[in-house]
């Protein structure tokens, strides 16, 4: 007899960044993808990549962390910027049973303004609006090229939109502030604005001042001419949007950026958006930010994105911070993240008790002292995650493989903390 495979093309999301694009083409033979279409460099590997059981045997695993989890006294939870919806609540409830402090990467990156626009504190808009209403970007200490491979293709340069039939030629104006000639500033041609490293908040102070028609020189002598120039196309802007990158994050304020939009919507509707990487960690810190716990025997929102332990109530502060909090901890359990490879060399203590759940072998998996290898995201299970921009996006699975997802390890461990 023949084995004729069942060929199936489908329609998908990628989980490869926070665009969650969904227009991804996946050709599936049986339980292998044979061919990818529209999905970037980034996305592509999700889809091929060989994803064969490394790990020990999933129930070992997860009877192993529960046996290290209950017996912890200060036990430390890290990561699932790149889980599902479903799997973040499940581990800030196992947060909130053990008393943990729990953290994500927006710790020490996009955090401060996302906490900002959960806040209330910085308007924003949808990736849709972009495409369909802005006419002018402004790329701040962000190469969306690199970054977010089809950043500017779909959303926010090339497209046409609703009210951009005419797209870049005509109807979009992008504009780079960073200290390099990025990718992205060689598309920008003339609309770049290059400033040198940490220059950001003497920049910005200067453009808001400019915003309101005053000349202030910058100790780095930028030409006040452009700076005016730049003011004028802000101001003059139906639909101005500042995305704002990591050069930006790193090197000046929430509250300058906050000063420069507040100027600017005197005149026009201007929004931020946060160039986030981790394709749900805007979920993250809107599912901890809503997250309601008991304190002194009543209800309460926590109110923060990261840096929450549940050890005494809610407690928020950098003293929680996973690399701070990991330095006294004596269980830490990771989820979607490798921290040995992207925080400071020896910042998890070598005596401390390791749990990752992932699904890659990393070095951060190699020093852990349980692996649980999961599920991929998109491909080996399915959930819900939210866009940069907020927006909630579903995926569905594509392929079985055996792998239990996050969500599904979550739960398990649950159940055997709670005994």
């Amino acid at each position: 007899m023949v084995n004729i495979m069942t060929h199936i093309t489908h329609t998908v999301v990628c989980a490869g960044c926070s665009l969650l694009c969904d227009d991804i083409e996946v050709d599936v033979e049986g339980e292998r993808i044979s061919s990818v279409r529209n999905t970037c460099y980034m996305g592509v590997g999700r889809f091929v990549t060989k994803h064969e059981p490394i790990a020990e045997n999933t129930a070992i695993g997860i009877a192993e962390a529960v046996k290290l989890l209950r017996k912890s006294k200060n036990p430390v939870i890290f990561g699932l910027d790149n889980s599902t919806s479903g799997a973040q609540k499940k581990g800030i409830e196992l947060a909130e049973i053990l008393g943990a402090t729990i953290d994500d990467s927006s710790s020490f990156c996009q955090g401060p303004f996302v906490e900002a626009i959960l806040n209330n504190r910085l308007p924003t808009c949808t990736l849709d609006e972009i495409r369909n209403r802005a006419d002018v970007v402004v790329f701040w200490g962000a190469d969306p090229q690199n970054s977010h491979p089809r950043h500017l293709s779909r959303f926010s340069y090339f497209p046409r939109g609703e009210q951009r039939q005419r797209g870049w030629e005509e109807d979009r104006d992008a504009i780079v502030i960073d200290v390099r000639h990025s990718d992205t500033a060689e598309i920008c041609k003339n609309r770049f604005y290059q400033i040198p490293p940490r220059g950001d908040g003497e920049f910005i102070e200067a453009l808001t001042k400019a915003i309101h028609g005053k000349i202030s020189k910058t100790s780095f002598n930028f030409d006040i001419k452009r700076m005016m120039e730049l003011a004028n196309i802000l101001k003059n802007a139906e639909f101005p949007v500042i995305c704002v990158g990591l050069g930006y994050t790193y090197s000046a304020s929430v509250e300058a950026m906050q000063s420069l939009v507040e100027s600017l919507r005197e005149f026009t509707q201007c929004h931020v958006m946060p160039m986030i990487g981790h394709y749900n960690m805007y979920g993250f810190n809107r599912e901890l930010y809503s997250k309601t716990g008991t304190k002194s025997g009543e209800q309460e929102k926590t109110g923060f994105i990261n840096r929450v332990s549940f050890k005494d109530g809610i407690t928020h502060g950098n003293g929680y911070s996973f690399i701070n909090s990991v330095k006294t901890a004596d269980c830490v359990l990771i989820i979607g993240s490798d921290p040995v490879s992207s925080l400071p060399h020896g910042c998890i203590p070598k005596d401390v008790d390791i749990i990752t759940i992932d699904p890659h072998e990393t070095p951060t998996t190699r020093c852990s002292s349980v692996w649980i290898q999961s599920a991929i995201s998109g491909v080996e299970c399915g959930g819900c995650a939210y866009r940069m921009d907020g927006v909630e996006v579903s995926f569905e699975k594509i392929v079985e493989r055996g792998f239990m997802s996050d969500e599904e390890i979550l739960i398990k461990i649950l159940e055997g903390v709670r005994g």
